[in-house]
């Protein structure tokens, strides 16, 4: 199972207290929350770090907005890079190769279609666009959800 920043989308949906909580705690006291401190799992502590980001950029882009600013994330799914590369001839190579074959675009992507969604958001074409994440995965997390992937949600 690849741990990219799209993991923060494979949870189910969090009830709205532990999502306020998310997005307003200071970050010097999230680890101080209960439903936090309960997590044992490491891929499942992850996923909860990715979610803490969407959130936070939500409830900062209403902060940031007060100055006209913009703020929005990006999560990608598996990205060509070295880090990437290692893994698909590592040992866990036959799990990457599993969802990429799985998922709609049967293809990783490239560190150039990060960045051209990355150019659009802070270009003046995407001045409307504030408190947004965007899933840049090929398909994965819909996959996950509702395609080929939903063994992994057995496994994980």
């Amino acid at each position: 199972m690849s741990r990219r920043s799209q993991s923060g989308h494979r949870l189910p949906a969090l009830p709205q207290e532990q999502n306020e909580a998310l997005a307003t705690t200071p970050v010097d006291e999230l680890l101080q929350l209960p439903f936090l401190r309960e997590i044992t799992d490491t891929l499942k502590a992850y996923q909860y770090s990715k979610r803490c980001n969407v959130l936070r950029v939500m409830y900062e882009a209403t902060r940031w907005g007060q100055r006209s600013a913009t703020i929005n994330s990006i999560s990608p799914g598996i990205i060509i890079t070295p880090l990437a590369n290692d893994e698909l001839h590592g040992p866990r190579k036959d799990g990457y190769l599993k969802m990429i074959e799985g998922m709609p675009a049967r293809r990783a992507g490239t560190p150039d279609e990060v960045g051209d969604l990355a150019e659009f958001l802070m270009s003046s074409r995407g001045r409307f666009i504030s408190g947004a994440d965007f899933l840049i995965d090929g398909g994965c997390t819909a996959s996950y959800w509702y395609g080929d992937l939903q063994y992994l949600k057995a496994t994980h």
